[in-house]
């Protein structure tokens, strides 16, 4: 009971402090996970969060999910769910609510403007661990250990996107058959 209680508490935090979408909570949900709860490592969180994207529906509620059910089972699963969502459903209804009422006045216009800096901060700090973790492999960022591979895939990945914008799936699946086919030779 006591571990369904801190699944709640955990995933409730997430979903009050994460601002922004499930990018945005990937920090947070690594700082609980990984950081405090030690419920998995970061490896392991790595592939989570890959796992969670790849799944349809928001990346934070497939986080939990899987957090969920990977410490405590269905229950867990049903828990951690649950203390994600309950936070924002109750805030997008205060925020409703204000935003029909106030919707014209210009502090609100600033407040909501100011936000998207601390937003695109978070994302970014999601995506440079994530980043690291692929080049360097979760040890010691030293050249030693860097992933020579996963470097040239993702600058090869970032190119292709950018210049040509294929469908992303279609990278992703290329991606994985050039790094298959080299481990395999």
């Amino acid at each position: 009971m006591a571990l369904l209680y801190k699944l709640f508490v955990s995933f409730f935090q997430v979903g009050l402090f994460s601002i922004g979408g499930g990018y945005a909570a990937m920090p947070l949900i690594q700082n609980q996970v990984v950081d405090t709860h030690a419920w998995l490592s970061l490896s392991e969180f790595a592939d989570l969060v890959i796992i969670a994207e790849m799944t349809p529906g928001p990346i934070a509620l497939n986080a939990a999910s899987f957090v969920g059910i990977r410490v405590a089972g269905i229950p867990g699963a049903l828990v951690a769910t649950f203390g994600n969502v309950l936070p924002p459903m109750l805030i997008v209804s205060l925020l409703a609510f204000i935003y029909r009422k106030y919707r014209e006045m210009n502090a609100l216009k600033s407040v909501l403007g100011t936000l998207r800096p601390a937003v695109t901060a978070l994302i970014a700090s999601a995506g440079v661990s994530i980043l690291m973790l692929a080049l360097f492999g979760g040890g010691p960022r030293v050249m030693a250990n860097f992933q020579w591979l996963e470097a040239a895939l993702f600058a090869g990945a970032f190119l292709l996107l950018r210049v040509k914008k294929p469908n992303p799936i279609l990278v992703m699946l290329l991606c994985g058959a050039l790094s298959l086919a080299v481990g395999v030779l």
